[in-house]
């Protein structure tokens, strides 16, 4: 893995493997993620990246967040609840060298605290177990997200969009599909 353009381009990313099902890591490829991020920066949505306030959802190893940091993000918050997961955002944090440009929450994001709001938000819940519908529901509920934000979801089954969420495009790569929604409420 490793980052695909911006000011960390070409930076190698701590390694994970094939993943690991037990700590549900399943990286996003870096094929899936040049092919997300040319869908956002392609002039469709406008440019929601530059000065945007992410919010990395199930973060896995944090490479959704860095990527959109790379490209001009002004903030990332990356949540997630895993040991192993922890280990490697704060690793990948620590070879950006970005470490103040970044919140990192220890938490089930289906869980989530009152929050401040985030323009654009990544979700990459492990695949098949509903918890995005959860964890996007915690989000609305607490705030984390703001009004006209984009919300970039990653499953390999149906969503279920919460009212107020409108699917804007969606993106078939292998198993996974990508779906590019907006925050309308």
């Amino acid at each position: 893995m490793r980052i695909i353009a911006g000011r960390f381009r070409g930076l190698a990313l701590a390694s994970v493997g094939k993943g690991d099902a037990g700590a549900h890591l399943r990286p996003t490829t870096d094929r899936v993620r040049e092919s997300l991020f040319s869908m956002l920066t392609g002039g469709r949505f406008g440019d929601p990246i530059e000065d945007a306030r992410v919010l990395d959802l199930f973060a896995g190893t944090g490479a959704l967040g860095l990527e959109a940091l790379s490209r001009g993000a002004s903030h990332v918050t990356f949540v997630d609840d895993g040991r192993k997961s922890l280990s490697l955002i704060r690793e990948n944090v620590a070879k950006c060298r970005c470490k103040d440009e970044v919140t990192i929450v220890k938490r089930d994001a289906t869980r989530l605290p009152e929050g401040t709001p985030h323009d654009l938000i990544f979700l990459d819940p492990p695949y098949g177990k509903g918890m995005g519908e959860k964890a996007l529901a915690s989000a609305m509920t607490g705030g984390w997200i703001a009004p006209g934000a984009l919300i970039v979801w990653e499953e390999n089954a149906e969503i279920t969009l919460p009212d107020g969420v409108e699917l804007l495009d969606s993106r078939r790569y292998g198993d996974t599909v990508i779906s590019v929604c907006e925050m309308v409420d």
